[in-house]
């Protein structure tokens, strides 16, 4: 086995994969709680309570922990998606076990003082008015949203104004003790490290964390959804989604939904691509996408094009998507899409951050972990028949259109006949 696993008393999970060639250490603390587990009255509180782990701990005040890890010469961060939460940090190997303190104090004694609550709040609502200020990214929010219409991986991880002006130090406390335990943790690292010394660094730093049952994730049970979602907004560009659900995060077609995916809209040579961008010069920016989870996707195509454009942009990819799911891909397409997925996996995996992130996100989500051979010999295994039965999956679903646009929604909606 290419990584080493043990399993603490207490039930935290720890995970290692050593390579030889570098110095430096990537760690992190993993833990499955995002904003899939929040309550309506919590949202956004998982993201919260990550800004808030760096805002001092019973050791440390903010500014020391800030000083404790440039002092070790380590890069450190956090990010929180809709089902984990990781707090990790680079580091050359002989100061691995100062930083792994340093992590560990974070995410085990933070004391959530009021006055940086007031503070972060405004932070975090500056985030939210960011996020809201820029279509290109906020097309997504309006997109999951219409896919997930009474889920709560519709929801935005970031949350609202309203719920994140409300939390006080109570809120942080309860949360913390509901989703910070030993059975939502992994712990993973990859690089210059040696599997007993983070084994034994876990149970210096990490034994008092309470026993807990990881959170659950049941498969979603998609609710009819909308099929045309509109936020207007005075913008130079109209941003746009065209999608439907799409491949669970584990599925066995995986694999086959990553090749699909490239060939609709991965790359320069994609059919999208092509079709929008090169042969017509419709569109700066335009992919595909598949957005999963466990037990849930979504699959979208964006594009990024001028008001006036929007009807044929859709056009074109109702036209792409009907050809792909009427002829599938050829022989050849098939092996460029394949080698160019293989490329990318390989190149991305050259770095301790690469390596531990694809470790935690497979470990967190109780997925199976593939060594780097055995990732390339599932695409490679992949066949023409693999992908039309994933076209006929995902691209034989009634699809949602999502757009931002100085135009008026009723206009719109009533150019598409699949609207109506």
């Amino acid at each position: 086995m290419f990584y080493a696993k043990t399993v603490l008393k207490n039930g935290i999970t720890v995970i290692t994969e050593r390579m030889d060639a570098v110095r430096s250490v990537s760690l992190g603390l993993w833990f499955r709680v995002g904003s899939r587990d929040e309550n309506s009255d919590q949202l956004g509180l998982s993201h919260f309570m990550e800004h808030m782990m760096f805002k001092g701990t019973k050791k440390r005040d903010a500014l020391a922990l800030s000083q404790d890890f440039e002092s070790l010469g380590a890069e450190q961060n956090a990010f929180t998606s809709k089902e984990y939460t990781c707090y990790y940090a680079r580091v050359i190997d002989e100061h691995l076990p100062e930083v792994f303190e340093l992590l560990a104090d974070m995410v085990t004694s933070s004391v959530y003082a009021p006055e940086s609550i007031e503070s972060e709040r405004e932070v975090v609502i500056e985030e939210i008015a960011r996020s809201e200020d820029n279509p290109e990214d906020y097309i997504f929010e309006v997109f999951t949203k219409a896919i997930f219409p009474e889920d709560q991986l519709g929801l935005p991880v970031i949350g609202t104004r309203e719920l994140v002006g409300s939390y006080v130090q109570d809120d942080c406390r309860a949360y913390h003790a509901r989703h910070y335990h030993a059975g939502n943790c992994v712990v993973v690292a990859s690089g210059s490290v040696d599997h007993a010394q983070i084994v034994a660094l876990c149970e210096r730093s990490l034994s008092d964390m309470p026993q807990g049952v990881c959170n659950p994730r049941p498969t979603v049970a998609y609710a009819p959804r909308p099929r045309f979602s509109f936020l207007k907004k005075e913008t130079e560009q109209a941003h746009l989604i065209y999608g439907m659900p799409g491949i669970p995060l584990g599925d066995d077609d995986r694999f086959a939904s990553s090749i699909l995916d490239t060939a609709l809209g991965g790359g320069m040579s994609s059919r999208l691509f092509q079709e929008i961008r090169e042969k017509r010069g419709l569109a700066y920016a335009v992919f595909s996408t598949t957005m999963p989870y466990v037990g849930a996707s979504q699959f979208g195509v964006y594009v990024g094009t001028r008001p006036s454009n929007i009807e044929e942009a859709v056009e074109i990819i109702q036209r792409e998507l009907a050809k792909l799911l009427a002829g599938g891909l050829d022989s050849d397409e098939l092996e460029r899409m394949r080698e160019y997925i293989v490329g990318h996996v390989v190149l991305s995996s050259e770095s301790t951050s690469s390596r531990m992130l694809r470790l935690g996100k497979n470990a967190i989500a109780d997925l199976e972990i593939l060594s780097l051979d055995e990732t390339i010999e599932r695409y490679r295994a992949v066949k023409l028949a693999d992908v039309q039965r994933v076209a006929e999956r995902v691209l034989a679903q009634e699809p949602s259109l999502a757009i931002i646009s100085p135009r008026e929604s009723e206009e719109l909606q009533g150019r598409f006949d699949f609207l109506r």
